[in-house]
């Protein structure tokens, strides 16, 4: 029974998967680095090349399918359903290309960090807070680097608790019946929403 249980250490490494995959990048899919620089290109404001993105990527997320169409390239590192995986990586990659436009170091494990608190949507303030955070408050470069490794490791521990709740909340999660794409996504419910939800806070975690 345990390989159907969605745990946090297999959401650990499915974030770890995603954010390293939306910078290195998958074959036919740009890198947050790429796709950053594409709106920043377009827009004469960063603020402007954000809301953007956000709104590109909320239609994109409900109807792109794109992870399990990609098929035998990939190799999840855990069991877990592929639209799961396709949409945590989709987000994942928007969120750290807004935290590239706004300067942030992608390859920093605080910001890896941030990226994911990200992901918990309406939960982020909550998680930083309990870490002793106040979301909004100017989390500079430098006050992001200066957070001990013992609160990244909390605020990590606490993102994946969420997410196993999320994804639970989505009736997603038997890992035994891999959930049938409905037209080739969750129905795109997962993401209208979420995604929208997940771009605003990042732009107030990036500032």
């Amino acid at each position: 029974m345990a390989d159907n249980q969605l745990t946090d250490s297999k959401v650990g490494k499915l974030l770890d998967w995603a954010y390293e995959k939306s910078i290195n990048g998958i074959p036919g899919s740009d890198t947050s680095y790429e796709l950053a620089e594409n709106f920043m290109a377009k827009h004469d404001s960063i603020d402007k090349a954000i809301n953007s993105l956000v709104r590109w990527q909320n239609t994109k997320s409900a109807t792109s399918g794109f992870l399990t169409g990609l098929g035998g390239l990939i190799t999840l590192p855990v069991a877990i359903p592929a639209n799961i995986a396709s949409v945590t990586y989709v987000q994942i990659r928007m969120i750290a290309a807004i935290a590239h436009m706004r300067g942030f170091d992608l390859k920093d494990d605080q910001v890896k960090t941030f990226v994911f608190v990200c992901l918990t949507g309406q939960s982020a303030s909550d998680i930083l807070k309990q870490a002793g955070i106040k979301a909004g408050t100017a989390l500079t470069k430098q006050a992001i680097k200066t957070i001990p490794g013992e609160i990244i490791k909390s605020i990590n521990k606490a993102v994946g608790f969420r997410l196993v709740t999320k994804f639970g909340e989505k009736g997603v999660v038997n890992l035994g019946k891999a959930v049938p794409l409905v037209g080739g996504f969750i129905g795109g419910t997962v993401d209208g929403i979420g995604t929208n939800i997940i771009g605003k806070t990042a732009k107030k975690v990036f500032i």
